[in-house]
């Protein structure tokens, strides 16, 4: 098992470890149609995500990602448009975990280099299979490949892996 030590601007000193290949071994139930590193060539949460992440991932999700480091522009986004509530709206519900302070892509990007967490993985697996129901409203009220139809949905979706430009 390889060991993980994250020092950003949120973590300190958090230790996790990769008992799993990266990107393989998912959970039958979870089948993301984007991988992170493809999430971030496309564009998503206003390029200001991972913008001091680059030491715990991957070199090559960097590769081509939109970022922008100093404030969010959402117009680096996929479908140019704010599609997400703030990181303290979500600490309000009760839905980030202590040790994934940014939320859901943060887990799913350790989950996908192979960190297993099980109560939290079937509680993120749970969260993500519930957006499913987003894909669903983009097919029923637009046409096919309409991206000017529901585009805050569509880029929602790609928040969560769904690939929303095929729909």
């Amino acid at each position: 098992m390889k060991k993980v030590i994250v020092n950003d601007k949120m973590q300190k000193g958090y230790e996790y470890f990769l008992s799993k290949q990266s990107g393989k071994d998912f959970h039958p139930d979870f089948e993301p149609e984007l991988t992170p590193k493809e999430m971030l060539q496309l564009g998503v949460f206003c390029g200001k995500y991972m913008t001091d992440c680059e030491d715990e991932f991957p070199k090559s999700w960097f590769t081509d990602a939109k970022l922008s480091p100093k404030k969010k522009n959402c117009d680096l986004n996929y479908f140019k448009i704010k599609a997400s509530m703030s990181l303290s709206y979500w600490i309000s519900k009760g839905w980030i975990y202590n040790d994934d302070p940014r939320g859901w892509f943060q887990w799913y990007c350790r989950y996908y280099m192979g960190r297993r967490i099980n109560e939290e993985d079937e509680r993120q697996i749970k969260r993500w299979k519930a957006f499913k129901r987003h894909l669903g409203a983009v097919k029923n009220n637009c046409k096919k490949k309409d991206f000017n139809c529901r585009r805050k949905q569509r880029q929602a979706l790609l928040h969560w892996a769904y690939d929303s430009r095929k729909i």
